[in-house]
């Protein structure tokens, strides 16, 4: 028997690959004899690059780029001789930036513009770009810039590329943008549906937990507007996640011919997961906490979606199992288990995650077992 486990991370208690395999050693304990195919998943944000360093034929670069205040550190993206996935939050994600000094009106996305362009220094086309946690709301221009972008105010002198300087911008210069950009194929994985602008858009939905405060909201906004009129992109800033990462979407998708996709979906294409269904006879999935939201582009729900093309059976761990779970069965999911053997603190709960997770995939298993003799 065959079982593909496929799982998120259990945020801020264990990544995605640790939890992988302890669902493995849960269900090796109760029977050896099961051949378990493990894919650490990721939905295109947190953890891309942890995900993608598992998988053979991938290699880590590192470099020194800007941090979203202009500071240098250490970034690294995985690479093989084709493909580069690249997690923009290694550069300009908002962890990097201590909280007392958070306020996207001085961030830049810089930093990421320079991850990519490394990757098409070395020749590399095919870029698989994650920009989910961002400390950002320029608009893209810090990644513009890094790639050979300018941007200019009405006296002609370059701006520095952060949010604030959206409103002070007059007039850019694309010429000079990375060559190899009209060549490359670039998949964005983008979960959210925010436009641009507006109070569903980057500004009013992200911007306070970045550090905003209502006028900075409002001022953030008006000027994202206004840059999208400038540069002409009015269309694209109502494109469904061009609000992303503080409108990282928007210039990726404007100026560098980039796809939104979807997150869950770009990665399990990516990292071959439908092929490893041909032969399964159950999936196992997971996250930290699964409830109704869930089925916005997490990675439970998206797994479901696409085993259940091959007719293979999903059931989902979680460590808290929130409400609104029964739409969850209609999306293929056909059955969602607790890791939480009794009622604990949240604080014990995360601490021992993994030796919950382990049991409860023990305990799974030999209740599938008693199925499994009765047919």
């Amino acid at each position: 028997m065959k079982v593909v486990i496929a799982s998120d991370s259990f945020k801020g208690s264990a990544s995605s690959l640790e939890v992988a395999s302890a669902i493995e050693r849960g269900i090796k304990k109760a029977d050896k004899s099961i051949e378990v195919k493990k894919f650490p998943i990721s939905d295109g944000g947190e953890g891309l690059i942890e995900v993608v360093e598992s998988l053979q034929g991938y290699n880590k670069e590192t470099i020194t780029v800007k941090d979203p205040l202009f500071r240098d550190i250490q970034a690294s993206y995985i690479r093989n001789e084709k493909t580069a996935f690249i997690e923009m939050a290694a550069a300009s994600g908002l962890p990097l930036v201590e909280e007392t000094n958070r306020n996207p009106l001085n961030t830049t996305t810089f930093g990421t513009g320079q991850l990519i362009k490394d990757a098409l220094d070395k020749g590399i086309l095919n870029l698989v770009i994650g920009i989910g946690g961002s400390a950002t709301n320029d608009g893209g221009i810090g990644m513009l810039n890094a790639l050979g972008a300018k941007f200019f105010d009405k006296d002609k002198n370059e701006v520095s590329p952060i949010g604030k300087n959206l409103a002070i911008i007059e007039s850019f210069d694309f010429s000079a943008l990375h060559k190899s950009i009209p060549k490359a194929t670039i998949s964005v994985a983008c979960d959210v549906d925010n436009p641009l602008c507006g109070i569903n858009g980057a500004s009013y939905i992200y911007g306070p937990q970045k550090g905003a405060d209502k006028k900075s909201v409002e001022f953030l906004d008006q000027s994202l507007l206004r840059f999208s009129k400038l540069v002409n992109k009015e269309k694209e800033a109502l494109e469904a996640g061009s609000g992303a990462a503080g409108g990282l979407g928007f210039a990726l998708l404007s100026f560098l011919n980039a796809e939104l996709k979807s997150g869950i979906e770009l990665v399990l294409t990516a990292i071959g997961f439908e092929k490893a269904l041909l032969d399964a006879d159950l999936v196992i999935t997971g996250e930290g906490k699964i409830d109704g939201q869930s089925k916005r582009g997490k990675v439970p729900v998206g797994v479901a979606k696409i085993a259940k093309k091959f007719n293979v059976p999903v059931i989902a761990l979680a460590g808290d199992i929130g409400k609104g779970t029964e739409s969850l069965y209609d999306l293929g999911i056909d059955g969602i288990v607790s890791t939480t053997s009794r009622a604990m603190p949240l604080e014990e709960a995360m601490k021992n995650s993994l030796i919950l997770t382990e049991e409860e995939s023990f305990r799974l298993w030999k209740i599938l077992q008693i199925q499994l003799k009765n047919i």
